[in-house]
């Protein structure tokens, strides 16, 4: 009998978002741009966007299994900002660089490839286009 596997992505999401929190620290989420996303266009970097949401930072934050949403300023003018929880690439603390990154997996084909080789206990090369060393950040007002 097979049963379809509920993403683990959104609970660790939750987790680390409480974490940082909880530690005085600022969470930061790095999210992968398209279509779906609904974020400033002007803000995005090579397909890519830094959120900070920290509570102090945004207001009506939401994170379900399927979506992050939340309003916030940028320049000045407050946005609803709507991301796929899958699009989320990373989340981490911004005073410790400490947190976890996502593996980003287009289609469904990806997935099952993926959950295929966690099954042959063999181990995921790593990410070639992941930098390496300790993330750093702008603050964007």
């Amino acid at each position: 009998m097979s049963v379809d596997a509920i993403p683990q992505q959104p609970y660790f999401l939750r987790a680390l978002y409480e974490w940082c929190v909880d530690s005085g620290y600022t969470p930061y989420v790095t999210v992968r741009v398209d279509a779906g996303c609904k974020v400033p266009p002007a803000h995005v970097k090579e397909g890519r966007i830094v959120l900070n949401i920290a509570p102090a930072a945004v207001r009506n934050l939401h994170m379900d299994n399927d979506w992050l949403s939340f309003s916030a300023r940028f320049g000045g003018v407050a946005q609803l900002i709507e991301v796929p929880v899958a699009n989320v690439l990373a989340i981490h603390a911004r005073e410790t660089g400490d947190g976890m990154a996502f593996v980003a997996v287009d289609d469904a084909a990806g997935q099952a490839e993926s959950a295929a080789a966690d099954s042959a206990g063999r181990e995921e090369s790593p990410d070639p286009d992941r930098p390496k060393g300790r993330p750093s950040l702008k603050l964007v007002k």
